[in-house]
């Protein structure tokens, strides 16, 4: 428990009429009592009680300052406990950002199963594809894929994301089966902006050989999905992240292609600027997103 302050203490005696009574109220020394409610006059500069040794009752100007005292303590009260509720049962607007067609494909469903648990809360969602400054836009988490530019951000993983290379049924009968990466330079690729790498696509194979191939195409867009579906219309191949093209390669849509040959596996994390005094609501949508894919992610191939 925190030592009351001047103010706590001053207001104390005045309820109580008295420095003996204050301080037994208050779980303190009469001697300290005092010296605090000296030291609260030495600063204010006046006089706040008349002291008798049968009666403590407060000046005119103490008078003043009791009320005001009064209303301070009561409002930091309510705050307090405005502020313990949140955590307790949380409420207000959870702020959230994640790559865009991730959070259609994914985190929407897990978001809305979320607020029906706890219906105190809203939700705010920025969906977008480009890097998002969690602290400047004031948002209370983000869903991430690859590496973390801000180290500062406290992370925890969620699942992991394999990329994977596909192309139509139809394109490969007309264009050909590439057997390995190099053959690609031949092919019309489908090319997503934001990639780090831009035109380059990077393998490596079980004995440990690493191949980076340079790659031109007809489409490139800023969104997974909209690539996917012109990969499906048979426009091209694509080096996927496996989320995205899941249910395309189940349902025969799309053939993965150059099997033998992996790229680098990306992690998918959710990721908040403070690990101290993280609000209720923060923590509680991380450990809702971490239980479900606790078992593995929805888009395992």
């Amino acid at each position: 428990m925190n030592s009351p302050s001047q103010m706590e203490i001053f207001v104390e005696v005045v309820r109580q009429e008295g420095f003996t009574a204050a301080a037994r109220e208050l779980n303190v020394s009469k001697s300290h009592v005092s010296k605090q409610v000296d030291r609260l006059e030495e600063y204010l500069g006046v006089r706040l009680l008349h002291r008798t040794t049968r009666q403590v009752a407060p000046t005119e100007e103490g008078e003043l300052f009791f009320e005001r005292a009064q209303r301070i303590l009561t409002d930091i009260e309510d705050a307090e406990r405005a502020v313990s509720r949140l955590q307790s049962s949380p409420t207000g607007t959870l702020r959230i950002t994640a790559p865009m067609t991730f959070g259609l494909l994914y985190l929407n469903g897990i978001l809305c199963d979320f607020l029906k648990e706890y219906p105190g809360l809203d939700a705010d969602i920025h969906f977008t594809d480009q890097h998002v400054d969690l602290v400047g836009s004031g948002l209370d988490l983000g869903v991430r894929i690859g590496e973390l530019k801000d180290s500062s951000l406290i992370a925890r993983r969620l699942a992991t994301v394999r990329m994977v290379t596909v192309a139509s049924p139809d394109y490969l009968e007309r264009q050909g089966l590439p057997s390995h990466p190099t053959e690609l330079s031949e092919h019309h690729c489908l090319r997503y902006s934001y990639q780090v790498s831009g035109t380059t696509w990077q393998y490596r194979n079980d004995a440990g050989d690493e191949v980076s191939v340079k790659v031109e195409g007809r489409v490139v867009a800023n969104n997974g999905r909209a690539l996917a579906e012109a990969a499906c219309a048979g426009l091209g191949v694509y080096f996927a992240p496996d989320f995205i093209v899941a249910d395309n390669i189940r349902s025969g849509e799309l053939t993965q292609i150059l099997t033998d040959w992996s790229s680098r596996t990306l992690t998918l994390s959710a990721v908040y600027p403070h690990r101290r005094f993280l609000p209720r609501k923060v923590r509680l949508f991380v450990d809702f997103l971490a239980d479900h894919f606790a078992d593995g992610p929805d888009w395992k191939i």
